[in-house]
């Protein structure tokens, strides 16, 4: 839900509103890191992160976020990503976070995106939205709300994070996303990590038996992906494979599979 500092701007915007900034102090932009399906040895999806105007970081600009701006954040985000994506002829699928926070009302606040997919060609289907754990969520009846709208749709849903912060194993037994990322902290140098291994090696398991997709996110060494893969992860992200780059699509050295 919106602060009410920001509700009464929650009110459809244009494409061009959003493009343009939607009246934010600020402009920023965005760079694609890939994620990559080992088995089909390809990319499966590009995974959009906010950037300054000349690449600065992104908490350059999460930082100028908070409840006055957040829904107009949240919707000049949307269709700046959807139209760089169709700019660089992406034909993978879309990642985008979202704030749940911001969304007031989800079928008003989804018909930029519609418009903007609509007006660039963007399929539907290929965009997956993402739901980061790390934000707490004020009202858990309204993210599923939020995630009904948006499956029925024809978006499709990932849980961002996973093992880090508030959503969690609630939000998995209570509402099935299309796909989970694993939180990198769970990652780093997990073939060291007994304990780790196996809370991995668990989340494989349920993946598997309620048919969703698992993300390792955050892969930065040949060693961490080697015991992943072996475990049966099909999907990745992380710097072993390649780093954000700013507004293009980098595709991966097949010889990192």
């Amino acid at each position: 839900m919106t602060d009410d500092s920001d509700k009464d701007k929650c009110i459809e915007l244009t494409c061009d509103q959003c493009a343009n900034g939607a009246g934010l102090a600020f402009d920023f932009s965005f760079a694609f890191q890939p994620i990559v399906d080992i088995k089909e040895q390809r990319v499966w999806s590009y995974e959009a992160l906010v950037r300054g105007l000349n690449g600065e970081s992104a908490w350059s600009i999460l930082e100028k976020v908070d409840d006055s701006n957040r829904y107009r954040f949240d919707q000049a985000c949307r269709v700046k990503i959807i139209k760089l994506a169709a700019r660089l002829n992406m034909k993978q699928r879309l990642n985008i976070n979202f704030f749940p926070n911001a969304v007031y009302k989800p079928e008003l606040c989804i018909r930029t995106t519609l418009a903007v997919a609509k007006t660039t060609g963007f399929p539907i289907e290929n965009i997956v939205f993402e739901i980061t754990e790390g934000e707490k969520i004020r009202d858990e009846q309204h993210l599923i709300n939020i995630i009904e709208a948006y499956k029925h749709l024809g978006f499709s849903i990932a849980i961002d994070d996973f093992g880090a912060g508030y959503a969690g194993l609630n939000l998995l037994a209570t509402y099935q996303p299309d796909s989970i990322k694993l939180d990198l902290v769970l990652i780093r140098d997990i073939h060291k990590h007994v304990p780790r291994q196996a809370i991995v090696k668990a989340i494989v398991g349920v993946c598997d038996e309620l048919n969703i997709d698992l993300v390792a996110e955050g892969v930065e060494t040949k060693e961490e992906y080697q015991f992943l893969k072996k475990i049966g992860i099909r999907y990745f992200q992380g710097y072993y494979f390649a780093r954000p780059a700013f507004e293009t699509l980098v595709i991966p050295e097949a010889s990192l599979y």
